[in-house]
């Protein structure tokens, strides 16, 4: 690992030669400044990994430069020297940020050990540094894959907003990955080093949201036996998530309003005033113009909220979408069971793209989850494998149509499954079988059995006299 880079900032022309000398000779890179205003210049050129600076400094106020210089430069280390009897203001400059301090007169061998403690930190940050970097590569956006162009300009104003405290309005339908979109957001901000919190806004009736949001002091309401901090509070210096903020009541709405005007609030039932540093994103499935439109929504509020808008598109209006997602799914989901799996059968990837997922990327991820526990090992995903052998809730008629594998009770057969010369066979057998599991469902009925299929009676007669399908018994609508 390179050696930390050192600046040395002190007007003291011996002091600062002793200490370039002292540190250089155990294989520290250092550099040196005579004035706070130097020392400033120099970091504004290259980064420092660590300064060690005089408090009294000709021209500038030491603990004023040492706020600059965090400002400038936050993750770099500053250790502080200070007269003997100033301890006073070494605990005020550690208060601005500075690691440690040392006090005049002292020994080089005293300084080496703070630098080799403040080194040992630095390296321990610089590896937990490459951790997240390897993190982040794999897990940053997980689950927001794609090519399509609308989802690429998301992307991309992800990654610009991050950098910001912009508070972020995301909207989008419910599965389509808001609560994805806010855990990018914050793992790639300035503030990830902190909590992100949330807050189901929807879960919660009016006064335990508004407790659960700002918190409550003891004897606030029934059950309140002690103080309580609110997600506000946790969330200091990080990030809060509210999902379905649409929900929310006019009275927290209220509320809401002044935390975000003045970033502070009173815990419910109390009166002092807390104040937080928080960076708000939110998520909602509704228009919450129209919703402002209806007074259900204020509209000071609306405007305070929707700074940077993130609009999710639906997984049906990004077809090109569905099977990147779906094969990074199946990579992770069967890795995680240990079960390998070899692709999507033609029969399954049909259905994948033809569908229309209601639920959006989580009825996908649901589908996915499913297909890898009743795959077979060292095998395609096959179509059953989607619906799970049963008549699916989910896919409905769309499967019927598409290859019939979905029907109640039926079970997979490789003898009669592989024998079909071709898709077309076997989407025929399939249908048969299904049209045959519905009737016996209905006991009969055409006309039930019509309706559960999706077809009008006529089609299902010109179904059945093709394969060669009887009810098994008088046709219930004809008795």
């Amino acid at each position: 690992m390179k050696p930390p880079s050192l600046l040395i900032i002190d007007d003291e022309p011996l002091m600062r030669l002793s200490m370039m000398d002292a540190l250089k000779a155990v294989g520290y890179e250092v550099r040196s400044a005579a004035t706070g205003q130097d020392g400033l210049a120099l970091l504004r050129k290259e980064p420092f990994d660590l300064v060690i600076t005089d408090l009294r400094l000709p021209g500038a106020s030491g603990l004023e430069l040492l706020q600059t210089w965090k400002q400038h430069a936050p993750r770099t280390e500053v250790i502080v020297i200070t007269a003997h009897g100033s301890v006073e203001t070494a605990v005020e400059a550690m208060k601005l940020g500075a690691y440690d301090y040392i006090t005049k007169p002292f020994s080089m061998e005293e300084l080496l050990l703070i630098v080799e403690r403040v080194t040992k930190v630095l390296a321990l940050r610089q590896e937990n540094l490459r951790l997240r970097e390897e993190l982040d590569g794999k897990f940053a956006f997980q689950g927001i894959l794609g090519k399509n162009e609308r989802m690429r300009e998301v992307l991309e104003k992800i990654k610009l907003v991050s950098a910001t405290d912009s508070t972020v309005l995301i909207v989008g339908e419910s599965g389509t990955g808001k609560e994805l979109i806010a855990n990018a957001i914050h793992r790639n901000s300035p503030r990830r080093d902190h909590a992100l919190i949330k807050v189901s806004c929807a879960a919660l009736p009016e006064t335990l949201l508004e407790a659960e949001l700002f918190g409550h002091e003891k004897g606030a309401f029934t059950g309140a036996l002690r103080q309580r901090r609110g997600r506000f509070e946790l969330a200091h210096r990080g990030t809060l998530f509210l999902d379905e903020i649409g929900e929310i009541s006019p009275v927290v709405q209220v509320k809401l309003l002044r935390v975000l005007q003045e970033r502070q609030f009173e815990r419910v039932g109390g009166s002092e005033t807390v104040e937080v540093d928080v960076r708000v994103v939110c998520a909602t499935q509704k228009d919450l113009k129209k919703e402002v439109q209806h007074g259900r929504f204020r509209e000071d509020l609306y405007y305070r909220l929707n700074v940077v808008p993130v609009v999710l598109p639906a997984l049906r209006e990004r077809r090109e979408d569905v099977m990147v997602i779906a094969e990074s799914m199946l990579q992770d989901r069967s890795s995680r069971m240990n079960k390998p799996l070899k692709g999507f059968s033609q029969g399954a990837r049909e259905i994948l793209l033809r569908y229309s997922f209601p639920g959006n990327v989580r009825e996908l991820e649901n589908m996915i989850e499913r297909a890898v526990a009743l795959g077979r090992p060292q095998e395609e995903v096959q179509a059953w494998d989607l619906c799970g052998f049963t008549s699916c809730p989910y896919l409905g008629g769309m499967l019927q149509e598409t290859c019939g594998f979905c029907s109640e009770g039926l079970t997979r057969k490789s003898d009669g499954v592989h024998a079909m010369d071709s898709l077309s066979a076997a989407k025929e057998q399939f249908e048969r079988q299904f049209i045959l599991n519905v009737l016996s469902r209905v006991r009969g009925s055409r006309t039930e059995a019509a309706k559960m299929l999706g077809v009008s009676r006529k089609a299902l007669w010109e179904k059945c006299k093709r394969y060669g399908i009887s009810s098994g018994a008088p046709d219930r609508d004809e008795e």
